[in-house]
């Protein structure tokens, strides 16, 4: 076995209650995540491109951030389970404003839209302006651009024009523009 399989075996056994020591070289995230140092294995894992694997890391911490941070990623990466069990761990931990996740709605969505996304952007394919949803939602300037924002980057449109192209062409302007 080389040392990535060492490793994952000795943090597997870890998480168990293991305390034996792991024999031999173990790959760098994963000797680090024995030695306890979760984050700095975390960002090893994020900069070799495994999200999955850093959330890991994150949630063997007790820190609040390292477990919220565990939580954002495994809810990014629609990992459900693995996102149950953090927030599981927090409330054990008595950690507080636990984020819920997504809603039904949202994860039943093609692209991940809340019920307030979807009707701002359909106000935004009516050519509404960020002041004109604010007050027609009864929300603030503010808020919409969080809203504006979330679309965009959902629908991976760089401009309120490209959105509402994109919208037209996936067929998701409904109701909510008129």
């Amino acid at each position: 076995m080389d040392a990535w399989g060492r490793g994952a075996v000795a943090v597997w056994l870890r998480r168990t209650g293991s305390r034996r020591p792991p024999r031999g070289d173990l790959a760098e995230p994963y000797r680090l995540q024995i030695e306890g140092d979760h984050e700095k294995a975390a960002r090893l894992w994020t900069a070799l491109g495994c999200p999955y694997e850093a959330a890991l890391a994150q949630y063997d911490t007790a820190r609040e951030a390292g477990l919220r941070e565990a939580l954002a990623i495994f809810t990014e990466l629609g990992a459900s389970a693995a996102a149950r069990l953090t927030r599981h761990k927090m409330r054990l931990l008595g950690i507080r404003s636990i984020p819920a996740g997504p809603r039904t709605a949202t994860r039943a969505h093609p692209l991940g839209l809340t019920r307030r996304e979807r009707e701002v952007l359909g106000l935004i394919c009516a050519g509404h302006t960020n002041a004109q949803i604010a007050a027609k939602l009864f929300i603030s300037a503010k808020t919409v651009d969080h809203h504006v924002s979330a679309v965009l980057a959902k629908l991976d449109a760089p401009t309120r024009d490209v959105a509402a192209s994109h919208a037209a062409r996936l067929g998701l302007v409904g109701a909510a523009e008129k």
